[in-house]
C-alpha cells in the first residue's frame, strides 16, 4: 500500500464487502456473494484510490443490474 488513504479507502471497501459477502452467504444470493468476494480480494491489488473507487462502483453497478436482471 502506497499511502495512509489507499489504506483507508481499501480498508472501507474490504468491509462493504464483507457485508455483501455475508448477506449473500446468509440469503444465499449470488450476484451479492461474488460482488463481496470481488471487493474484498481486489484492493490487493491496486495502489491508486481513484482506481480502487472507480473498480467498486463498477462492481456495486454490475450487481445491482444482476439483481435487476432476476438473478
Amino acid at each position: 500500500m502506497g499511502t495512509s488513504s489507499s489504506f483507508f479507502t481499501s480498508m472501507m471497501i474490504g468491509a462493504v464487502g464483507m457485508g455483501f459477502f455475508v448477506y449473500g452467504k446468509k440469503q444465499q444470493r449470488i450476484p451479492q456473494l461474488l460482488a463481496g468476494i470481488a471487493l474484498m480480494g481486489y484492493p490487493y491489488f491496486v495502489d491508486s484510490v481513484l482506481a480502487m473507487l472507480v473498480i467498486a462502483a463498477g462492481v456495486i453497478v454490475a450487481m445491482c443490474v444482476a439483481v435487476r436482471c432476476g438473478m
